[in-house]
């Protein structure tokens, strides 16, 4: 690890260091809303172009709400402000985060962070130069004879937040298949196998975040599914999976970041283990072993002391009778 004093702090440390990061992160939104909140119906224009360019001649958007006209502009530059500090709302949940892991791992973590901002602000511009147009264009035109479309800014708004956040989520399939490549949890082959599965998913998963029509849920499931096969070319970059590494190690006796000593002390504990064929000395079920000797002075006080009667062993002289 890089900061060996960091991982020794203490609870109280963790947390004061957590809303030490929390306090950035709501200084950074408060600083942009500050800039957006002048410019408030401005950005509204701008994101309301792609339905008001497609309105009949005569039609335009309503606020059926006393308070829409201020809340709806308001909304959206809070959102903003939220989106456009992504970067350092991640970059302060990484700094609090960095000190736990691996140099290897952040070698890793480091370029799929800022893929992932990337790729969710890609996912918001395909949203608003691709979906919109084709989406508000399909149902400014599919409606009945005699009916003008006049939406709600509220409504809007919430609608087009709700896609934005799904497109953005969506072009984040690349990463969450990396890692799980990496992590070990699947495999690239394991993933492959399951390509139809995945493909029923996405238009599952368009249907559902989207609104119900064929073009936004195509539009959503098509670029899940190539963005699949992208995490699957990109997992190839990588190296091995965590639970292959795992895996290798466990084979090796001495793993790759264990030094020559630290081997020779666990070999040498190894050997000073007792053997199954030595008898333990505190055991007193274990076989008592007779140990033979060719001294004469044993051997005669091993002898048995003779019994009345026995004339096998005369024993020592008797003194004479009186």
């Amino acid at each position: 690890m890089s900061d060996p004093s960091l991982n020794d702090q203490p609870l109280i440390a963790h947390l004061i260091e957590l809303r030490d990061r929390l306090i950035r992160i709501l200084v950074v939104i408060l600083l942009f809303f500050l800039g957006f909140i002048a410019f408030a119906n401005d950005l509204y224009a701008y994101l309301a172009d792609p339905l008001q360019s497609l309105l009949p001649e005569g039609a335009s958007m309503i606020a059926t709400q006393v308070a829409s006209p201020f809340l709806a502009p308001f909304k959206l530059a809070l959102y903003l402000s939220v989106y456009c500090g992504a970067p350092m709302i991640l970059y302060q949940l990484w700094g609090f985060v960095a000190p736990g892991l691996y140099d290897n791992e952040k070698k890793i973590a480091g370029p799929l962070l800022i893929s992932s901002i990337f790729l969710f602000y890609a996912g918001m511009a395909f949203a608003y130069f691709v979906v919109f147009p084709l989406v508000f264009g399909f149902f400014t035109t599919i409606g009945p004879t005699g009916v003008t479309v006049m939406t709600d800014i509220d409504a809007y708004l919430s609608f087009v937040l709700k896609l934005f956040l799904a497109f953005g989520l969506a072009f984040e399939i690349p990463i969450a298949t990396m890692l799980l490549i990496k992590a070990g949890i699947a495999s690239p082959e394991s993933l492959k196998g399951k390509r139809p599965y995945v493909f029923i998913g996405c238009f599952v998963v368009g249907m559902l975040v989207t609104p119900p029509d064929v073009i936004s849920q195509t539009l959503l499931a098509v670029p899940m599914w190539l963005l699949f096969e992208v995490g699957l070319i990109g997992s190839r970059f990588l190296g091995q999976p965590k639970s292959k590494i795992n895996e290798d190690v466990a084979h090796d006796p001495v793993g790759p970041s264990e030094s020559p000593v630290v081997a020779a002390i666990t070999n040498e504990a190894t050997e000073d283990d007792p053997k199954d064929s030595e008898t333990d000395e505190f055991d007193l079920y274990a076989p008592v072993e007779t140990v033979e000797t060719d001294s004469p002075i044993i051997e005669e006080l091993d002898k048995p002391e003779p019994r009345d009667g026995d004339d096998s062993d005369e024993g020592p002289p008797k003194p004479p009778s009186a």
